[in-house]
């Protein structure tokens, strides 16, 4: 019996990936413990998307090598986007006490791949892209789980290194997603999240193209799920027959995650991207007029090479008068081999963190105006964890867990994985407060 602990670095689709790795060792015969420092082996998957996700990757690394030292584990893997990004030769001179290297798609092999690297042979394997099934386990709280609908990406965006690193779209057939779906909520899960590099992407590369409206419209059908939900959606994938199974189906929530990243026209066009700020808030005022009560987030980028203070501005502009409910900026990073590192750097690092700043500081106001609009009605949440006698944290649809604010409910006899209806009393810049209305009784809900 072996003892293993899989460490996940970055995002949800990472995650899917550990889940899957784990459920395949397990089922060889290891143990899983959370604990890396009381595994004998210990595998990282790794993001390898920019530079702050690389320094994390390697200093994680750095971390098992001390605990594989000092005797506490054997063996240290590496796996995901780092490798397939820099691959093992160039990796291994770097950190020679790494015990193995696979890069993505690593479930087919990963069970073999270890045993021979327990063996001290020398492994010779070729990974493919199978989107076969393979058994799960869940990292997340038993009443959520992602589900990943599809790999790769064949959008061309020139900041971004995921289809040199993950390849081109790849997307699963909806019988398998169906299956996937069906185990999942007999085990217990009440929040579907479906994730791929753009869902609204889903099936133009198999048979048939199947939609992700299609998808979504079965997977209502399935008893026991709750809230579904689907993420990273490119705003040029939303499509009419979207927006009406949203309107339609009860089960999926009005929540839409659409990484516009500029509005500037020249901007864009240098990022490979289409669209404009004009063509971005009709999109916004459109959507928010047919799906009242949408949570619309999006994810900014600041500082690409040519964003003059004039294209900023109109960044900041576009942010003013489209009032996300939820945004996140992240500065420009150079990254080598992406497209756009063959332009010059026109704006500094801090100058990029101070316009990030400035972003983040007109969304405050915002979310704080657009959260005191929620001050006296009722939303229902989901109940996650206690924070003391009475008091307890969850999330609303507005809510993606571990990025979102949360919703503080104050109620007795409450249990995680429920969900009850909160009257909101108090609003924060990004938290809500709210409690338990009279006569009103916790359930678990079957779908």
């Amino acid at each position: 019996m072996k003892l293993i602990s899989m460490i996940s670095l970055g995002c949800p689709k990472n995650l899917v990936d550990s889940e899957t790795i784990l459920g395949i060792l397990a089922s060889g015969g290891y143990v899983v413990t959370p604990s890396p420092e009381d595994a004998e082996i210990i595998l990282i998957n790794t993001c390898g998307f920019i530079a702050p996700a690389v320094r994390e990757a390697v200093e994680t690394i750095r971390y098992c090598l001390q605990l594989k030292a000092k005797g506490s584990c054997s063996c240290v893997i590496v796996l995901g986007c780092l490798v397939s990004r820099y691959g093992e030769k160039r990796l291994s001179q770097l950190l020679p006490e790494v015990d193995g290297w696979l890069g993505v798609d690593a479930a087919p092999v990963v069970l073999q791949y270890l045993e021979t690297i327990l063996a001290g042979e020398e492994p010779l394997l070729k990974v493919s892209r199978d989107p076969g099934e393979y058994p799960r386990m869940l990292s997340t709280p038993f009443y959520t789980a992602y589900l990943k609908i599809a790999e790769g990406c064949s959008h061309a965006c020139s900041f971004c290194l995921i289809p040199r690193i993950r390849g081109r779209l790849q997307s699963k057939t909806p019988e398998i997603i169906y299956r996937e779906a069906e185990q999942l909520a007999a085990s217990g899960v009440k929040e579907l999240i479906l994730v791929a590099q753009d869902t609204g992407a889903y099936g133009y590369d198999l048979p048939g193209k199947p939609t992700l409206d299609g998808i979504l419209k079965e997977l209502v059908k399935i008893d026991g799920l709750h809230w579904i939900r689907f993420l990273y959606l490119n705003p040029h994938s939303l499509t009419p027959e979207l927006i009406s199974t949203i309107q339609e189906e009860k089960k999926l929530c009005r929540y839409l995650d659409l990484p516009f990243q500029h509005v500037n026209r020249n901007i864009l066009r240098k990022m490979g991207r289409r669209g404009d700020s004009y063509s971005y808030l009709a999109l916004i005022s459109n959507l928010k007029a047919v799906l009242p009560d949408l949570a619309l987030r999006t994810t900014l980028m600041v500082g690409y090479p040519g964003e003059d203070r004039e294209a900023f501005e109109e960044l900041q502009t576009f942010v003013c008068l489209a009032e996300f409910d939820r945004l996140g900026v992240f500065p420009y990073y150079h990254e080598q081999g992406s497209r756009s590192s063959r332009y010059s750097e026109t704006v500094s690092y801090i100058e990029k963190r101070k316009r990030a700043r400035e972003i983040m500081r007109l969304q405050r106001e915002i979310s704080r105006r657009k959260n005191q609009e929620l001050v006296g009605r009722n939303l229902e949440v989901l109940i996650e964890h206690n924070l003391g006698e009475d008091i307890w944290w969850g999330r609303s649809y507005r809510d993606i867990p571990e990025i979102d604010p949360r919703v503080i409910v104050k109620g007795p006899n409450l249990n995680p994985g429920t969900f009850v209806q909160v009257q909101i009393t108090r609003a924060a810049a990004y938290d809500l407060i709210g409690i338990i209305p009279e006569n009103e009784v916790p359930v678990i809900t079957k779908g």
